[in-house]
């Protein structure tokens, strides 16, 4: 009896399935490199590329489509399924008069291998496999999308920081100009040299320094929380960017015409639209597939037993039995369900076309709208440059008649303030003009860099 038992589990752990062993290669992340005491564009582009959560989401996509790649070539392969069942059954059993004897034990037991392979399924297959390529292509397109837009996003906040900062340098200087006058008035009118009005006019002036400077302290710290926010950093982290010894704020514009079709052809939202119609396409492939005949090849082999004589090797042996078989299926009526299911994919090509046509026009568009920003930001540029050298020598001019009491102190601050504007105008134009040349050449693939 033992013996059978001993037959019956090897023939069971032989038909169970198997699968390679692999050594389990533990996978670590790499150790994060130490945050920069400062924090240079470069920095910030590195970080959130990497960390940004809707950045790594598209990447899980991307590795769930490359599964979904490999089950789609697995269909080409045959499967293997085995079965196997070993019974005990305890009854009377029928003696040689046809009465029933006395109670015993005995076991029953099948065990198979069965496979089936698609040999033909009218292009299901080779179709599958294709739409799931271009699926997984676009997935990586996904991502790259994800990264222009942030690192247009990134650049944009760290350099409203950098303009904010400059503020602050200047509205300081001002202040500390502004507080010198106010000594030095003091003691002109202490002197009796000037009248009360003019010293409160410049004590007034000073008033207004300190406002607008801590005006542009606020605004900073507000640009610095929103660039926080882009990289995800925490809000306890200390934050300090790290400014570029210059910054380029004009540069040779490239045409038009020119920046259309290299942004038309490298661009990942047109490379996206491209393949949405070819993914479109498969998919009315694989419609049409449903009116064609699947052929499928079959294959089983088995063994039985059942208690009695001879023994349990013996009748598996007996039993053991070899099968294969050819299978086609032929489409005939489904009430419709194809013939909707193409007409639907028709309708779907139709879309993506459309969807690409309106990227291509959005995208033209959108570059051209940024070749108008550059055109306009640098013209202001160039203006705010000469405007702020006139004013910057009248304020000069006012501030020395000032001191020989050649001017009043009204005209003197009226000098100041033209200045002041002038000077406001001169900084938002250069970062402007920065920002709008780095976005036109990024459209035409030029990274950004300061």
């Amino acid at each position: 009896m033992w013996k059978h038992y001993t037959a019956i589990l090897a023939l069971m752990v032989v038909l169970l399935p198997t699968r390679p062993l692999r050594a389990q290669v533990s996978v670590q992340d790499t150790l994060t490199r130490p945050l920069p005491a400062k924090w240079s564009l470069q920095d910030c582009l590195d970080y959130a590329i990497k960390n940004n959560i809707t950045i790594n989401t598209l990447r899980l996509s991307q590795r769930s489509a490359d599964q979904d790649l490999l089950l789609a070539k697995a269909g080409v392969q045959p499967d293997l399924t085995g079965n196997a069942s070993e019974n005990l059954n305890f009854q009377k059993g029928i003696n040689s008069t046809g009465g029933y004897g006395s109670r015993r034990l005995t076991e029953s037991g099948n065990y198979g291998l069965s496979s089936a392979v698609t040999l033909y399924q009218g292009g299901y297959i080779r179709n599958n496999i294709r739409e799931k390529q271009l699926l997984q292509q676009t997935a990586g397109l996904d991502i790259l999308q994800e990264e222009n837009d942030i690192t247009l996003n990134v650049t944009q906040a760290f350099l409203n920081i950098l303009l904010a900062k400059e503020n602050i340098v200047y509205f300081q200087d001002l202040l500390n100009t502004s507080q010198s006058q106010v000594q030095q008035a003091q003691q002109k009118y202490d002197a009796g040299t000037i009248a009360l009005k003019d010293l409160a006019e410049l004590q007034a002036q000073t008033a207004n320094d300190k406002y607008s400077l801590v005006t542009a302290i606020n605004t900073h710290r507000q640009n610095v929380i929103s660039l926080k926010i882009l990289l995800q950093l925490s809000s306890e982290l200390s934050f300090e960017v790290q400014e570029p010894d210059t910054l380029i704020a004009k540069n040779l514009v490239t045409s038009l015409s020119e920046t259309q079709q290299e942004a038309l052809a490298s661009r990942p939202e047109m490379k996206i639209s491209d393949k949405q119609v070819d993914i479109a396409r498969v998919d009315l492939q694989l419609a049409r597939s449903g009116y064609l005949p699947t052929l499928q090849g079959t294959g089983s082999i088995g063994a039985s037993h059942s208690g009695g004589d001879p023994g349990i090797l013996q009748q598996l042996d007996n039993t053991f039995y070899q099968q294969i078989g050819l299978t086609l299926s032929i489409p005939i009526f489904n009430r419709r369900v194809t013939k909707t299911s193409v007409e639907k994919a028709k309708i779907q090509v139709e879309q993506t076309e459309l969807d690409r046509k309106s990227t291509r026009n959005n995208l033209s568009l959108t570059v051209e709208q940024a070749y108008v920003n550059v055109e306009n930001a640098q013209g202001q540029y160039d203006a705010s440059v000469e405007q702020l050298q006139y004013a910057k020598e009248s304020y000069r001019i006012a501030g020395e008649q000032l001191k020989v009491g050649a001017v009043t102190t009204v005209d003197y601050l009226l000098q100041r303030n033209l200045y002041t504007q002038a000077y406001q105008q001169y900084i938002q134009a250069k970062y402007n003009a920065a920002l709008t040349i780095r976005i036109y050449d990024f459209y035409r693939g030029v990274p950004i860099k300061l």
